[in-house]
């Protein structure tokens, strides 16, 4: 069949088809995606430390553990590439609480979360200016790279950006993607080292260890393991846990307590604290 700059010409009715090794393909055929299993990827940022400031579990304690947490996190910036990425808290919790009330969407609630992480974002970026913070927008993370090499402390919000657009949930109505997960997301479209959830517990718990004084922390565990403990609830979102089965570059999660001094340090570090969840 004759052929033109790889363009195929058919006969009246036949698609026009550019040619490549996709040619065709439904993009469904899991033999084909098989076929790309294990490709490697390129790391924008490989030495990139990923710290997500939780707004429920830091910001919303106020000056008291926020502030010595971003003289921690502006000091170490000068020494590593930091990404931070920031909660929602309390805030978050009112306006999902009067969207499902009003019945709204899914993608609507999203949407209205994402402004309060952003609202965050906007006021860690100007305490952390000191140390060159700068507040981003999730379009500018390809920018990141040339940003990191003029020195600049980048801080985004924690909501991915599917807004309307947020898959339903398994449950309920609350949004499965949040801060964690778009933390996550980052992390591993960037191809970065560490991500880093800032709680203000010291880990995972076995139980929510603020109900259950006895509750036994876990330092290490597998994705695979925790999601076949089916707990009741946890420090980090499920869809973490989901999405580091299938992860590239971000193959473990740290949580560490952000209410004691030097723990992000030691984190970046690669120091023994809080707890690892490891992809495998």
């Amino acid at each position: 069949m004759p052929t033109y700059k790889g363009i195929v010409h058919r006969k009246v009715h036949d698609r026009f088809d550019v040619a490549n090794r996709l040619q065709g393909e439904s993009l469904v055929r899991k033999s084909l995606l098989r076929a790309y299993e294990g490709q490697e990827q390129i790391r924008l940022l490989p030495d990139l430390n990923v710290v997500k400031v939780g707004g429920h579990g830091i910001v919303d304690y106020g000056k008291e553990v926020v502030l010595p947490l971003v003289q921690e996190i502006g000091e170490l910036s000068r020494e590593h590439q930091i990404l931070v990425a920031t909660g929602g808290g309390v805030r978050v919790r009112h306006i999902l609480d009067v969207g499902m009330d009003l019945g709204m969407p899914t993608g609507v609630l999203a949407e209205l979360a994402g402004k309060i992480s952003e609202q965050n974002a906007i006021m860690l970026a100007l305490l952390l200016s000191p140390y060159h913070g700068v507040r981003i927008h999730s379009a500018d993370l390809l920018e990141l790279p040339m940003l990191m090499n003029l020195g600049v402390l980048p801080v985004i919000q924690g909501t991915p950006p599917y807004g309307l657009y947020e898959q339903p949930a398994e449950v309920g109505v609350i949004p499965p993607h949040r801060t964690d997960t778009g933390a996550f997301l980052a992390a591993e479209v960037l191809g970065a080292k560490n991500l880093i959830l800032v709680k203000n517990v010291d880990g995972l718990f076995s139980e929510n260890p603020f109900t259950n004084p006895t509750a036994e922390m876990i330092e290490k565990i597998s994705a695979p393991e925790l999601i076949e403990m089916d707990m009741e609830d946890m420090v980090l979102e499920p869809k973490v846990v989901e999405l580091l089965l299938h992860s590239r570059a971000i193959r473990e999660v740290k949580i560490v307590n952000g209410h004691k001094p030097g723990n992000v340090r030691k984190a970046v570090l690669g120091e023994k604290v809080g707890t690892i969840i490891r992809a495998d």
